[in-house]
């Protein structure tokens, strides 16, 4: 059982499809170790056998079918050992993690959900159990299911910096922003005492993740000088640990990009750098910083540069089509139609502008991570800029269902109903924008413009 665990270590279940070969030929082999060594009873056969199924043939068969083995694996595994909570932990955890791309009945998670919520009121102090339920809720259906566990995983492992920054994947589906910022302030503490504790030669990889999640919450209160400290210290970042860690490339992009996005600093996007810090090939971080530049440019006129950076972006979705990346190819075309949108309108083309804003958003809403790019709120105030003020608010109240309490969304959503001529609707939305900002700096012209409407009536 060593050797199974040795091989469960090298699995990632919810990351499989970003591996790229990762710890597949160690995990491999601790598999098969274990399988030749020959465990005593049938329980214990079954758990390595589970694992097995997902590193067979690793090299030649779909990853895709492969989780799907060891999720059915892990179900006969469950069904034979009711009594034995772990199975039924695992079982749950792999119903996640092989769920259907697209599935938008949620089935798989609303299954898990079910297993691991009856087990946590049994063993509400039980690390996995709320780390796996707030994974099975990450999304904006479910989310107020994975509340509870949020709320109680940080004080099960206070001194764990993951477990301190998972329950801020629930807070910001639900908008709770102050919940979201405690959150990732304690998880960078303690991250950042791991890393001294452990002498790491560069910025501990976690950390950039916190970070990201904390600039978020700071930039939706309006806490923009704050969110500028996190942008200068991710641009000093010249080291990783560990050095290829998964995501880290794309925390470095999405940090400016963000902090560009959410202030409506459309120029600022346009100039954004490339990190010096690479990823494994063209991929979503690249990605993220030609989207930024390119909707920047368009947003500023500047179509000669965004035509430019749109073909950096269909050269990187080709590299990962070809390369058999289809997640982050997914990921990768919804930023390059929310861009070809504006660029689009810039150009004149007034429906093929819709069209892509639209279909950018359609794609967005199903999006299991939380994003930095909002495309039904883009849609919304590309809907804003052509005059069509009662659309744009259906927009933006689609934006709000989805994360609550945008700070953006808000704004957008009072703004139309003024232009729509609908007076309750914009003075309790700008309410709510100003409310939102009450610890802010106070410096954005959204935040003086909705003061400025609600002095006068």
């Amino acid at each position: 059982m060593a050797y199974w665990g040795l091989a469960m270590s090298y699995f990632h279940p919810l990351w499989w499809q970003r591996e790229a070969g990762l710890g597949l030929e160690e995990g491999q082999a601790a598999a098969a170790r274990a399988a030749a060594l020959g465990a005593p009873t049938r329980r214990e056969r079954d758990y390595i056998a589970a694992v097995g199924a997902y590193y067979r043939d690793y090299q030649t068969a779909d990853p895709r079918a492969r989780i799907r083995a060891y999720s059915d694996s892990m179900a006969g595994v469950h069904q034979r050992n009711p009594r034995d909570p772990e199975a039924a932990i695992f079982y749950a955890l792999a119903l996640v993690a092989s769920a259907p791309p697209g599935d938008t009945s949620l089935s798989n998670e609303k299954r898990a959900d079910v297993i691991l919520d009856s087990l946590y009121a049994k063993y509400p102090n039980h690390p996995g159990l709320a780390h796996y339920l707030i994974h099975a809720n990450d999304s904006p259906q479910l989310a107020a299911l994975g509340l509870n566990a949020a709320r109680r995983y940080a004080r099960i492992a206070p001194a764990v910096p993951h477990a301190l920054h998972m329950p801020s994947h629930i807070f910001l589906r639900l908008g709770l922003w102050d919940e979201a910022i405690a959150s990732n302030e304690r998880a960078t503490a303690e991250g950042r005492r791991y890393q001294t504790e452990q002498q790491m030669a560069g910025t501990w990889f976690h950390n950039l993740h916190t970070l990201e999640f904390l600039e978020t919450g700071y930039l939706q209160e309006g806490r923009d000088t704050e969110a500028l400290k996190i942008v200068k210290e991710v641009a000093a970042v010249t080291e990783i640990t560990p050095p290829t860690p998964l995501g880290a490339a794309r925390w470095l992009a999405v940090i400016p990009l963000r902090y560009a996005l959410e202030r409506g600093d459309w120029r600022e996007a346009a100039a954004l750098q490339l990190h010096p810090v690479p990823e494994s090939g063209p991929g979503t971080a690249l990605a993220a910083t030609r989207f930024g530049r390119a909707l920047g440019a368009a947003r500023s006129g500047d179509t000669t540069a965004a035509r430019a950076e749109l073909l950096q972006l269909a050269s990187i979705l080709a590299s990962l089509r070809e390369r058999k990346k289809p997640e982050d190819a997914e990921y990768v075309e919804t930023l390059r139609q929310a861009a070809a949108a504006w660029f689009a309108l810039a150009m004149g083309d007034t429906a093929g502008a819709l069209g892509l804003a639209e279909s950018a958003a359609d794609r967005q809403d199903m999006t299991v991570e939380a994003p930095y790019l909002f495309a039904r709120e883009l849609e919304g105030e590309l809907l804003l800029q052509i005059g069509r003020p009662m659309e744009a608010l259906r927009a933006f109240e689609a934006a709000l269902k989805l994360v609550p309490n945008r700070g953006r969304s808000l704004f957008g959503a009072a703004t139309a109903a003024q232009q729509a001529g609908d007076t309750a609707t914009a003075r309790r939305r700008y309410q709510e924008y100003v409310a939102l900002m009450a610890k802010g700096d106070g410096q954005r012209p959204e935040l003086q413009a909705a003061q400025r409407f609600l002095a006068s009536r």
